[in-house]
């Protein structure tokens, strides 16, 4: 078997135990931990913390530790919150999913990072294109991945399958089931009793038994990668400067539309596991057809993630986008309509099957143009991906106790709209200015702390040493070096210190238009801004 073929594996199959756990829990949490709304909340605080770890950890740890150990390090904290599920209450869930919030960032930037570079490094190898083997790729991940929310949802239906029979459903229940429920409390119903506290241990040691298996499994076999574009790196970047990627990429503007992208991923994702489960299928059908319900969701999405990274070389992600748009759409207007009955049960499985088929275009080529786009700066776009995402995951289980099933509806309605309008915006400038992929081999690229789109060829050599707010400049040695940055440039003398002056100031002061982009610096070159090197010179 190739050897990256294999390393795709294993991070999939990882991310397969380590959701399986996780992914049945956060099906239950909404239905479970009902009272005072404890469930909701807790997954709020969870996707809160990914919020604030994606500012700040993913591009540090996966410098300091790689890909690898990124992964296996960022897992502990999904083990944490399986754990803290035996005592549920609000000071064990809170705490444990701040744990699972910070690591979850990290875990998901360095996945798609080794994806995206393994995918890159062997299209390079065969001579394939590195935007087709990276789609292929996340096709391959996100259909095992997708396949744990099966197996985390038929255990958790299997383990409450052994609650004895529930009575029928009351009507007077069933009117404020669907796009009626306000949260507007009844009295408690058979439908949402909780299983007894046995089959919630069993369960709950199902699932912490499946993290620890995959931690395991990414720490003996995942082999480390190293990122081919950056070989002739000597020195790390400088701490503030990783720490500020995540936010200095938002001056792209192709990035501040595209971020509605990930946002209504999370909204949506947020929507299927926190009110469909509860105002649809447990409020109508009861816990016990939570897992089977979701199943089909799972489903759906793993065969579907496993098809468009096949078809997305030959029909292009424009037409994905669209297939996902368009289905989802459909899916929140009938939602909107429909008032769920016990009598109608396929239904309830139609609609997670449908929002699977949309969520697999979400998943797979969202994560596949991140990495195509912002290739120069995956971490810190996997990041931002990652913020978004978990901003959306927020905003949906934040108001999740607030307002009307309907209105959360319309809410999604609106935002799909706007998301798809921002990535037209995005495709139609890459159309008239494609992306120029990293060439092979490339080791040095010299970025501009402002980073802007212009050459400098000519700038004048000084014979003074000039101190400014921006920098430092050496003059007359033979070998001037920034410490701190692996930044090698050449000095030679001499022209007056006022020449010098005029001309440098002149000519640094030209770099400083308004245009986003990179800034390739001639060898002799003395920048009033502080560069640093993206490889050897």
């Amino acid at each position: 078997m190739d050897r990256s073929l294999k390393n795709v594996l294993v991070v999939s199959f990882g991310f397969l135990l380590l959701f399986t756990a996780y992914g049945g829990l956060q099906s239950l949490q909404s239905s479970l931990y009902s009272e005072e709304g404890l469930g909701v909340t807790a997954l709020s605080t969870l996707y809160g913390a990914v919020l604030l770890s994606s500012m700040l950890l993913p591009p540090i740890l996966i410098k300091s530790l790689g890909c690898k150990w990124t992964i296996a390090v960022s897992m502990c904290g999904y083990l944490a919150f399986s754990l803290g599920n035996f005592m549920a209450s609000w000071y064990t869930l809170i705490p444990t999913s701040i744990l699972l919030g910070l690591g979850a960032a990290p875990l998901w930037a360095a996945h798609c990072t080794y994806l995206t570079i393994m995918g890159n490094t062997y299209a390079k190898k065969v001579g394939k294109l590195g935007k087709d083997v990276v789609n292929q790729y996340f096709g391959i991940f996100f259909l095992i991945f997708q396949s744990s929310g099966v197996w985390g949802n038929l255990i958790s239906s299997l383990v409450f399958g052994q609650t004895p029979s529930q009575e029928a459903i009351p009507e007077e229940q069933l009117v404020s089931c669907g796009a009626s429920d306000c949260l507007m409390a009844t009295a408690s119903t058979n439908s949402t009793q909780r299983p007894s506290q046995e089959l919630i241990y069993t369960l709950l040691g199902i699932y912490t038994g499946s993290g620890v298996l995959a931690i395991l499994l990414i720490a003996v076999f995942l082999e480390p990668i190293r990122d081919i574009h950056s070989d002739g790196e000597k020195k790390a970047l400088p701490f503030w400067s990783t720490l500020l990627s995540t936010f200095k990429l938002l001056r792209d503007k192709r990035l501040c539309l595209l971020v509605l992208l990930p946002l209504y991923s999370g909204l949506q994702q947020g929507f299927l596991s926190g009110e469909y489960t509860r105002s649809y299928v447990t409020c109508a059908l009861g816990i016990q057809f939570v897992g089977y319900v979701m199943i089909c969701f799972s489903t759906t999405d793993a065969l579907c993630s496993l098809l468009y990274g096949k078809v997305s070389q030959y029909t292009g992600r424009i037409l994905l986008y669209v297939l996902g748009a368009v289905t989802q759409l459909s899916s929140i207007i009938a939602l909107l309509l429909w008032r769920p009955h016990t009598q109608q049960l396929a239904v309830f499985f139609v609609f997670p099957g449908l929002w699977g088929v949309a969520d697999a275009v979400w998943q797979t080529q969202n994560n596949a143009l991140f990495g195509v786009l912002f290739e120069r700066n995956k971490e810190a776009a996997f990041a931002n991906y990652r913020l978004w995402e978990a901003l959306g995951f927020v905003i949906a289980f934040g108001y999740s106790t607030f307002l009307c099933v309907y209105v959360k509806l319309y809410i999604l309605l609106g935002v799909l709209t706007l998301t798809m309008v921002a990535y037209g915006t995005v495709e139609y400038w890459e159309a008239k200015n494609p992306t120029t992929p990293l060439a092979a081999g490339q080791t040095q690229q010299v970025v501009v702390e402002e980073e802007k789109q212009t050459k400098i060829h000519d700038l004048v050599p000084c014979d003074l040493e000039l101190d400014f707010n921006l920098g430092t400049f050496w003059g007359h040695e033979p070998l001037a070096e920034y410490p701190g940055e692996n930044a090698r440039l050449l000095t030679e003398p001499p022209l007056s210190p006022s020449e010098c002056f005029q001309s440098y100031l002149a000519q640094a002061l030209a770099v400083l238009q308004p245009i986003p982009g990179v800034v390739m610096i001639h060898a002799r070159a003395f920048p009033l801004l502080r560069v640093w090197v993206a490889g050897g010179s």
